[in-house]
């Protein structure tokens, strides 16, 4: 195993110093947790967290700052943060209008944020929240009960933060979630597997002319394996399951994510948007809002995720609106 690190079990802690040295404009760490919280004053408005396990960076503490998330909550590699930890962030991103969490459907982050929920709720902190499970690939797989919680969460963390700063209520920002988050699929690939540093070794091990659609941001399994080959066969793979996990009677305008899962050059990026784009024009379908990048990694994985949100012109506005954050 080939890291620039010191030690594998301080990891998540020396990571954690890093970030919020060179963003110190922006960002700071709670004091005593792995819990980063933005510097922005506060304004009375609803707070919004997300969090997870590391190795997913820049999610989410890349995505805390004015106009996106109050607070990340980051809990060791691949593993959900401690009740203890959100209920922290919970309590720094109270403004007094309630907080508002976005999970990712995990069995252990669904477990943990509602058991720091419960304790907020015993402070007098009003929490809502809403569970992401974007991803189309499989139904079922390890550590969820149904569809599982990917990129797309970028997107909810967007609106929801642009709602937030806009003075919406914790009831709007509910309704606003439970209505967006129906609306937005992923789908990914693997060439390699992630190393995640205690264990010194990939999850998992792909022949060199092998690659594994649907993988998950853990490195759980996906729908199949098959032989390398070029961009064009990848994007018509990925792109045809999105296509036909849609209705698209009523609307073809999307948003568009194109994410690298954290060894994937750009050039590699761009080249597999460019054949996305094709097939997108082939269908008539609009693309209102693009982004392209490291935005929900799996540490060091070879691979990429494409994800398509079927959007509103309200949707489009908060997508653009502006923030200041590390990652957006």
């Amino acid at each position: 195993m080939k890291k620039i690190i010191n030690d594998p079990t301080t990891v998540v802690d020396e990571m954690l110093q890093g970030l919020t040295f060179i963003h110190s404009d922006v960002l700071r760490r709670a004091e005593g947790f792995d819990v980063i919280m933005r510097r922005a004053e506060k304004q009375g408005h609803v707070g919004i967290i997300s969090g997870g396990g590391s190795g997913h960076e820049p999610a989410h503490a890349g995505f805390v700052g004015e106009g996106m998330l109050s607070g990340a909550v980051c809990g060791a590699v691949f593993t959900s943060p401690t009740p203890d930890q959100i209920l922290e962030a919970i309590r720094q991103a109270d403004e007094g209008a309630g907080v508002f969490m976005v999970i990712k459907n995990y069995s252990g982050d669904i477990m943990n944020f509602e058991m720091a929920q419960e304790l907020a709720e015993s402070e007098d902190i009003r929490v809502a929240s809403v569970v992401v499970d974007d991803d189309i690939a499989v139904e079922d797989s390890l550590y969820t009960q149904g569809r599982r919680g990917v990129a797309g969460t970028i997107f909810v963390h967007k609106i929801l933060g642009d709602a937030a700063r806009r003075g919406c209520t914790l009831e709007e920002i509910k309704a606003l979630a439970d209505d967006i988050v129906p609306r937005i699929h992923t789908i990914g690939l693997a060439l390699s597997g992630a190393t995640v540093p205690e264990a010194g070794k990939p999850g998992f091990v792909l022949d060199e002319d092998e690659i594994e659609f649907g993988i998950g941001i853990h490195g759980e399994p996906g729908y199949k394996r098959d032989a390398m080959a070029p961009s064009k066969t990848f994007a018509q793979e990925l792109f045809g399951k999105l296509y036909e996990s849609f209705d698209w009677d009523t609307n073809k305008k999307v948003a568009l994510l194109v994410n690298g899962m954290g060894a994937t050059p750009l050039m590699e990026q761009y080249i597999f948007a460019h054949d996305v784009e094709e097939l997108l024009a082939e269908k008539g379908i609009e693309v209102a809002f693009k982004k392209l990048g490291n935005y929900m990694t799996s540490i060091d994985m070879a691979g990429l995720s494409l994800t398509l949100m079927q959007v509103t012109d309200n949707d489009v506005k908060a997508l653009n609106a502006p923030v200041n954050t590390p990652a957006w």
